[in-house]
């Protein structure tokens, strides 16, 4: 039988439970690595990692024989708790929720240089502004109450 052969390239983000600026600059190249050896072992090829203090932007060569949803799991789960264990952050937590974006190969060195210049990008956008222009970009449908827990939609009661 044939080898089966496949071109596939994945963005995912997501953020920290409430938006919190819990990813601090002293460590998260360490994270970086870190979730970049957890693609590697399942067989996925590490491309751009990078994000802010809020969130995180991780680009990859897909592996189709680990579904998207239980490799984001693997990083969401593995990561937090590296986070605890290494830096005492006690309090750190990645949202539920995510979105994956697929790319063509002849976009990989854009994805790359955007996901490279977070820190430049969100000068004038928002994390929300930047997550519902990816969302209109692929056309998918959303409900805005429903997406990350934005401080706006956070209801309190008195």
């Amino acid at each position: 039988m044939a080898n089966t052969y496949t071109q596939l390239y994945i963005q995912v983000v997501f953020a920290v439970r409430g938006r919190e600026n819990l990813i601090s600059m002293k460590w998260k190249s360490d994270l970086y690595a870190y979730i970049g050896g957890i693609l590697t072992k399942q067989g996925c090829k590490p491309l751009a990692i990078n994000g802010m203090p809020d969130h995180i932007h991780i680009f990859f060569g897909y592996n189709p024989a680990v579904s998207v949803a239980k490799l984001v799991e693997e990083i969401k789960t593995s990561s937090n708790k590296f986070i605890k264990d290494n830096y005492s952050v006690s309090a750190f937590n990645w949202q539920k929720g995510y979105g994956a974006f697929s790319y063509s190969r002849s976009h990989i060195h854009r994805v790359v240089k955007y996901i490279g210049n977070q820190e430049i990008h969100h000068l004038t956008k928002t994390f929300k502004q930047e997550y519902i222009r990816i969302l209109n970009d692929f056309g998918i449908d959303y409900k805005e109450e429903y997406l990350f827990d934005f401080e706006e939609n956070v209801i309190t009661s008195k």
